[in-house]
């Protein structure tokens, strides 16, 4: 997938997700660590919202897994504030979710 339909791609996810339109503002690379091991490392793409009643920006990415791809988008609303928070915060409900089934 180009950078192009990449970006769009995840434009779609945020609207399916949040309800909102959105514009692509930067990249910003992550690297997450814990207990000196990396536990994500990626780009993650920073989004302002265009008529979110709540939310001004968004942090999108998606990875390939074993059933296709998955789009994540994460408001930025308290404790959310950066990349690098967004990125921790999945984590979080990733665990929070493997940890019910």
């Amino acid at each position: 997938m180009n950078r192009e339909h990449y970006l769009a791609h995840l434009q779609k996810a945020i609207k399916a997700t949040h309800g909102a339109d959105s514009k692509h503002v930067q990249t910003v690379p992550v690297h997450e660590t814990f207990q000196g091991k990396t536990v994500w490392q990626g780009d993650v793409e920073v989004f302002d919202l265009i008529g979110h009643a709540k939310a001004k920006r968004c942090y999108a990415w998606a990875y390939d897994h074993d059933k296709g791809s998955n789009a994540i988008a994460v408001l930025e609303l308290p404790p959310v504030i950066s990349p690098l928070t967004a990125v921790r915060a999945a984590i979080m409900a990733e665990s929070k979710q493997g940890n019910k089934n």
